[in-house]
């Protein structure tokens, strides 16, 4: 299901800033969308009110927009924190409306499960960070056999092919590789934690 709200009225002027915004708005939302819906997904007791809620959120997202984008200082690096507080209080509100079924969870276990989702996103965004610069610290020709295994497209045989090179030798290459990023992935997070 697309969460993604309603576009804005055709009888909009194509030069209209409305239309800017809500191409930022969409590309925000496309780009943190997956995050959100972890979060969501985090706080529900079964998957069956995530769209319901994602839906919500979106639109909510939009109509306060303006708001987030006046106010911060980084747009995209705190759209997906803002977003999550605005479907915590979407979640919330869906679990009120179904308060008479049984899965559904008391307010207290909600808050308790957002502040759990919050930290696992704090510790992703540290992850994926350490990940990326671990990535652009091995030469170009190490990182793409390492990403081909989950590269649409890509693959160690079509890189074998490429290069004249065994499969079997390249796949032991990428295991050697993944000890590395592994290695410096846990330094980093280990240094980041040490330091505060």
């Amino acid at each position: 299901m697309n969460s993604l709200p309603d576009a804005p009225p055709d009888d909009v002027p194509p030069d209209d800033p409305l239309d800017d915004r809500y191409a930022d708005f969409v590309g925000l939302l496309a780009r943190h969308d997956q995050a959100v819906r972890r979060f969501v997904r985090a706080l529900l007791p079964t998957g069956d009110g995530v769209d319901d809620v994602m839906q919500e959120t979106a639109l909510e997202c939009w109509r306060k927009y303006d708001q987030f984008s006046d106010t911060a200082t980084e747009v995209d690096g705190e759209f997906t924190r803002w977003a999550c507080v605005i479907a915590r209080y979407k979640a919330l509100s869906w679990q009120r409306d179904r308060a008479r079924d049984r899965l559904v969870f008391r307010e207290s276990v909600i808050e308790q499960l957002a502040a759990s989702a919050e930290l696992r996103l704090d510790r992703g965004d540290h992850e994926r960070e350490a990940i990326e610069r671990c990535l652009d610290q091995l030469p170009a020709d190490q990182r793409r056999l390492l990403l081909s295994v989950h590269s649409p497209g890509e693959s160690v045989a079509r890189i074998a092919s490429e290069t004249g090179q065994r499969a079997r030798k390249l796949y032991s290459v990428v295991q050697s590789l993944r000890k590395l990023l592994l290695r410096c992935v846990e330094s980093r997070l280990a240094s980041e934690s040490s330091h505060g």
